[in-house]
């Protein structure tokens, strides 16, 4: 653990932060914006698994399968989670920095919070059992089974519930950055 802080305390300079930050939201639009309506194209405008924060069933993979046919099935295969297999470990990385460089501006890095700057690792680790979850389920199709389907919506589960619980914990750490620099502005107008 001691290695992962030292890594962490390392790189929480602003440049750094801010350039993978950056990159991470450069990918993430280009998923937004291209790949993923690309394939949403096919599947008649059914949302992919990926998007789907609360799961899914056998039922609706079935379906959305369906929907996308050949061409949609390799596109999400072939196009979009290839994308979708460099976005977690940025966004993982950026945003683990994030929250420590804003825990750094709060004095708060060397306290216990430290270990809620880990929660988007765990996110992207998610998201990569997720989309290997959704490539098994693309390669076996149309012979699949519901403990497939069941485990790559555990996946997507998981993600979407710990980055919700950074975002809230990163919005916590902002209105707290927010009350503090408030604060030193009003000693400093009174002295």
């Amino acid at each position: 653990m001691k290695i992962i802080r030292t890594t962490i305390e390392k790189n929480v300079s602003g440049k750094k932060v801010l350039f993978l930050f950056v990159l991470t939201n450069l990918v993430y639009i280009l998923m937004l914006t291209i790949t993923i309506p690309k394939v949403v194209g096919y599947a008649n405008g059914m949302r992919l698994l990926d998007m789907m924060p609360t799961g899914y069933d056998p039922n609706y993979v079935k379906a959305l399968f369906n929907a996308l046919g050949p061409q949609g099935r390799d596109a999400y295969i072939y196009r979009q989670l290839p994308v979708d297999m460099v976005y977690p470990a940025l966004f993982g990385i950026s945003y683990c920095l994030v929250l420590a460089y804003f825990f750094k501006k709060l004095n708060k890095l060397n306290s216990k919070l430290f270990f809620l700057c880990l929660l988007p690792l765990f996110a992207g680790l998610a998201d990569y059992l997720e989309n290997i979850g959704i490539i098994n389920l693309l390669a076996n199709y149309p012979n699949l089974t519901s403990d497939m389907v069941r485990t790559a919506s555990v996946f997507s589960l998981a993600k979407s519930g710990i980055t919700t619980l950074y975002f809230i914990i990163l919005l916590v750490a902002l209105i707290f950055l927010g009350i503090k620099s408030w604060r030193r502005k009003t000693i400093s107008m009174i002295s």
